[in-house]
């Protein structure tokens, strides 16, 4: 793959707490000098960045119910709905990961439909197709919760299913940290579980060319990352 068909994978991130406006700008910078897909912000600066990308072709990412996914699917809707309106392109919404987890999946599916249905609506409204990816948070949930979840998002027609917030910290019996972003078998496993119509982005400790490309290799067709610069300037076409 050349560095401008790896660009086109990439979603560059940042989702810090404590990023500014001089942050953002830069991120948007680099993506339009990268030819990323689109930039992933947290909602207050949406607005900034459509701003800065406009006439461009890089989209403008947000993050809705992040990164617990514990908020109302009312409220989910709503922030995609204002989303929208400020100029996001793309909603990455965390879905009910404690329902996921007790196997309540009517709920898991009802909370998507309520955001796909909104973001359709709003989308219509600004005259444009939003894309909207479903985090599962998939470190916190086993294999049967995660084909679940990912069927879930298949029927209330989501665009993509994706694994992490990065923000998880889940602990291992001993108490001591376990991985928190995507694997190799959870990329793998939600590709076979929606089928090759539907997207599937890998998320969460992709810092390397190496583990971007195997990720893709896995069936991941976005990848989230903080690194994406880092990774098409070590690129070798």
């Amino acid at each position: 793959m050349t560095k401008e068909e790896v660009a086109k994978y990439i979603d560059h991130t940042l989702l810090a707490p404590q990023a500014g406006i001089r942050e953002i700008v830069l991120l948007c910078q680099e993506a339009k000098r990268y030819g990323f897909a689109s930039v992933c912000v947290n909602p207050v600066y949406v607005s900034a960045a459509a701003e800065e990308l406009a006439g461009s072709d890089v989209k403008v990412c947000t993050v809705v119910g992040f990164p617990l996914g514990a908020t109302t699917s009312k409220d989910k809707a709503s922030e995609s709905v204002h989303a929208i309106e400020n100029g996001a392109d793309e909603i990455d919404m965390v879905i009910n990961i404690g329902a996921a987890k007790d196997g309540r999946f009517t709920e898991v599916e009802t909370d998507i439909v309520d955001v796909v249905k909104a973001c359709r609506e709003a989308g219509e409204k600004a005259g444009k197709k939003i894309i909207v990816k479903t985090i599962l948070e998939t470190c916190l949930l086993d294999d049967h919760a995660i084909v679940n979840a990912c069927l879930c998002a298949k029927k209330a027609g989501a665009d993509f299913v994706k694994t992490s917030t990065g923000f998880a910290n889940p602990k291992g019996i001993d108490g001591q940290p376990l991985p928190n972003g995507a694997s190799e078998l959870h990329v793998k496993l939600m590709r076979e579980t929606v089928g090759p119509d539907m997207g599937v982005k890998a998320s969460g400790g992709i810092r390397s060319a190496r583990t971007l490309l195997a990720m893709i290799e896995a069936g991941a067709n976005r990848i989230g990352t903080s690194s994406g610069v880092k990774i098409l300037e070590g690129w070798d076409n």
